[in-house]
């Protein structure tokens, strides 16, 4: 029997102890002032439904923290979330929820289903957002466009939703994205064919950072992709036999193709440094922090790795895509309906696709001293920590 990396266990206890031990001081300090953030569904905290409204959002989502559906993909917090709280802000307003948002302290770009390259090609199918990497960044030049355009002409005094017109440069822009472009036609194409436009995918990723450097953004932390290959809906929805599981239960090809990806992420985002040489370009490695979670969940205080918290059908997966969490349907004069388990604590899936908060919390934990990060970055350095419940 394996046993988890002692390395790892060691720095997510002390970056745990440090974090409950820092008084949140009235007026910590911190580099940034704002977080600009682009993604999918991992990272999108209500956009996605304020697009595309629906009577109400579903529920169990949102269950854990929020006690009823955030707009968020989980059953509660998402790494975008902790890190924000981590540095002291508000949790980031999405850019296109009209009421009730405040900006002053960034926005956040990420829709649910979003991809990096354009989602009008033959490469994908439908049930993907029009909201790509490419249309969140014209948002991004929207927003600040407007800022300037508010701040350089006569307005009303008093409060405003809006930032400072030199907040662009005080921010953190966190970029977590590509999950989408890996997944959504690997039951079509297979996973050759999407390794053939997988560099594009980098591609597009580079050449965003570069415009929001002419921006004048100055700090980029691009997140990796998962490993996919553990996915309770990857694993009931993707043919394959038991001489394709490792001991863990995972899909090898699958996380062997993601691993490639990261890799070659990485490799881009370095050479990519010496054309935006005045700012911090940081690849995250959630993948790896992800990866131990499911394959030693006991390790860390969860209790299953490749089972879904919310789901239909029970069994080693907890997931039907036929009655997804929160839905219910009727299958030959039956009434199925997909719930959440009692404890989401328990497990890295929330609804097969997605983390839960007890995951995404210690993902970040993991990475807030930048040990999982290249070059090493730390927020430690750059800001007074405040803890996170």
């Amino acid at each position: 029997m394996s046993v988890v990396s002692p390395e790892f266990s060691d720095r997510l206890w002390k970056i745990s102890v440090l974090l409950l031990t820092v008084t949140a001081a009235a007026h910590s300090k911190c580099e940034f002032e704002a977080i600009f953030n682009f993604g999918d569904s991992n990272s999108d905290t209500g956009g996605f439904w304020a697009a595309f409204p629906a009577p109400a959002h579903y529920g169990p989502y949102g269950m854990t923290f929020f006690k009823k559906p955030s707009g968020r993909a989980s059953d509660g917090r998402l790494i975008v979330d902790f890190l924000a709280q981590s540095l002291g802000l508000p949790f980031i307003s999405p850019y296109l929820q009209s009421i009730g948002s405040d900006f002053r302290h960034g926005a956040n770009f990420a829709t649910l289903a979003s991809t990096v390259l354009l989602p009008n090609t033959s490469l994908f199918v439908t049930g993907i957002s029009p909201f790509s990497l490419a249309i969140q960044l014209n948002q991004m030049k929207e927003f600040k466009f407007r800022v300037h355009q508010y701040y350089s002409s006569p307005h009303p005094k008093g409060w405003t939703q809006l930032p400072p017109p030199n907040i662009f440069g005080k921010s953190l822009y966190t970029l977590y994205i590509g999950q989408n472009d890996f997944t959504s036609k690997l039951g079509a194409i297979g996973i050759e064919g999407v390794k053939q436009f997988l560099p594009q995918v980098i591609s597009q990723i580079v050449d965003t950072i570069k415009e929001l450097y002419k921006m004048g953004g100055r700090t980029f932390v691009v997140l990796n992709l998962a490993p996919v290959g553990c996915y309770p809906a990857l694993l009931v929805e993707l043919p394959h036999n038991s001489s394709d599981l490792d001991e863990y239960g995972c899909l090898i090809s699958y996380n062997k193709a993601v691993a490639d990806y990261n890799a070659m992420l990485k490799k881009q985002l370095k050479r990519a440094r010496k054309v935006v040489p005045n700012a911090s370009l940081v690849y995250l490695d959630t993948h790896s922090v992800l990866l131990q979670l499911f394959q030693h969940p006991y390790s860390h205080g969860l209790k299953y790795g490749t089972k879904a918290c919310c789901g239909h059908g029970g069994g080693a997966y907890n997931f039907d895509p036929k009655v997804v969490c929160g839905n219910k349907k009727k299958i030959k004069k039956r009434i199925l309906e997909a719930t959440a388990c009692r404890d989401p604590y328990k497990y890295v899936s929330w609804d097969g696709i997605h983390a839960t908060e007890a995951a995404n919390k210690l993902v970040t934990l993991a990475i807030l001293n930048g040990s999982y990060s290249d070059p090493p970055f730390s927020l430690q350095k750059l800001c007074d920590l405040q803890p996170l419940d």
